[in-house]
């Protein structure tokens, strides 16, 4: 059984990713010019500060110079968060991404933009926003009726923590 590339990656870097108390989303090799660029995308509950990729990319660096994984050729060794506008295809995905909005595109063509208000095993409590004054409704959204799912950006969205010093400053 030969393993490809990415897979020899994955089998040597999750577990030093792991160490980290980060989760290994993607790795990706791709060429740029003469040299090739080794992408890896970590996350973890909290998100993930620039520090800790600093000190993944290290540890990394590290794991794959002791190794003949990335072969001969030059590299340049990249280490990131998936981003603001993150895809979500695991369910920790849909976890981290609970009270944000979010671009379904459902298996039947449908695209539906909600808030994620709950996830369980099965799927999503979404808050779909009203049109023109409408009150917001809630729907569920199963997992296997979501071909594809991706966190939108809020650039006007108070935080929890606004709403609550905001009612305070009114009482005051």
């Amino acid at each position: 059984m030969s393993t490809t590339q990415s897979d020899r990656l994955r089998e040597l870097l999750a577990p030093l990713v792991a160490a980290q108390d980060l989760d290994l989303e993607e790795i990706e090799v791709a060429k740029a010019g003469r040299r090739r660029v080794l992408r890896i995308v970590v996350d973890s509950d909290e998100g993930v500060e620039l520090d800790a990729c600093a000190e993944v990319s290290r540890a990394i660096s590290e794991k794959l110079d002791e190794s003949d994984v990335m072969g001969d050729e030059e590299y340049v060794l990249e280490v990131g968060s998936p981003g603001a506008d993150r895809p979500l295809t695991e369910h920790r995905h849909y976890v981290r991404a609970t009270g944000r909005l979010a671009r379904l595109t459902l298996s039947d063509g449908a695209e539906l933009t909600a808030r994620i208000l709950v996830v369980d095993e099965d799927g999503l409590d979404l808050e779909v926003p009203g049109v023109k004054g409408r009150r917001p409704t809630a729907r569920r959204v199963e997992f296997a009726d979501i071909a594809k799912a991706r966190v939108e950006v809020e650039f006007n969205r108070k935080d929890k923590n606004e709403d609550v010093n905001d009612e305070k400053e009114e009482e005051a």
